[in-house]
């Protein structure tokens, strides 16, 4: 199952460790991931100040192997999925769709750079729990499953977990995924953490308004 390259696939099952680094200055920290040997594979960088909230997956000798970006102005969480450091809509590889800015369970949809209308059926499907480290990934709607994720035994902290990925599946394509999915779930959190914020603010500035009201009345 090749989606970004045949090298990145190989016979036998895949197991990759990934760390997310610490957050700085407010901004998601940055992703490594290594075998189980310890070597190197993949990082994954943010490209700071972007209006697109731009992320570029880089192998192990810094080679530019995918770059992917939230679509503003969408119905949807859109990310789209590009070779290289690219962003030219005409090389797209896949795209994300999730229908929820704010969700308790993580359901998005992938679509292959073929599918160019809403209703055609997703060529992946994410589901789970990225708050446990808890997702696998699913060929279409089936319950085929061709990677999932799993906490470190024995547990770490939440930046720090394991994924299996089946014999012949592109583990670059999975480890992109990965990637997007932290970066929909941190906008999704941060969004809600807004939304309960307003809530309080708003329902305090109500107590005050009548308080004040009943001094004066």
């Amino acid at each position: 199952m090749v989606v970004v390259d045949a090298q990145f696939i190989e016979p036998y099952t895949v197991d990759l460790a990934v760390q997310r680094k610490p957050a700085v200055a407010n901004l998601n920290g940055n992703f490594t991931i290594i075998d189980v040997s310890g070597n190197m594979m993949f990082k994954i960088k943010d490209t700071l100040f972007s209006f697109h909230d731009r992320h570029i997956l880089y192998d192990a000798n810094e080679k530019p192997v995918l770059t992917f970006k939230k679509k503003n102005m969408s119905a949807h969480d859109r990310w789209n999925v590009y070779w290289g450091e690219s962003n030219n809509d005409q090389q797209i590889i896949f795209s994300t769709v999730s229908n929820h800015m704010i969700q308790f369970k993580t359901h998005v949809k992938v679509f292959l750079a073929n599918k160019t209308s809403g209703t055609d059926d997703c060529d992946f499907t994410i589901k789970g729990k990225w708050s446990k480290k808890n997702c696998k990934i699913y060929m279409g709607d089936s319950s085929t499953i061709i990677a999932q994720m799993d906490k470190m035994q024995p547990p770490a902290n939440n930046d720090k977990f394991m994924v299996t990925i089946s014999p012949k599946v592109d583990y670059a394509f999975v480890v992109a995924l990965i990637a997007i999915i932290d970066a929909m779930e941190t906008q999704s959190t941060t969004a809600g953490n807004a939304v309960t914020a307003g809530g309080v603010e708003g329902a305090t500035g109500s107590i005050v308004e009548n308080i004040i009201t009943g001094l004066f009345s």
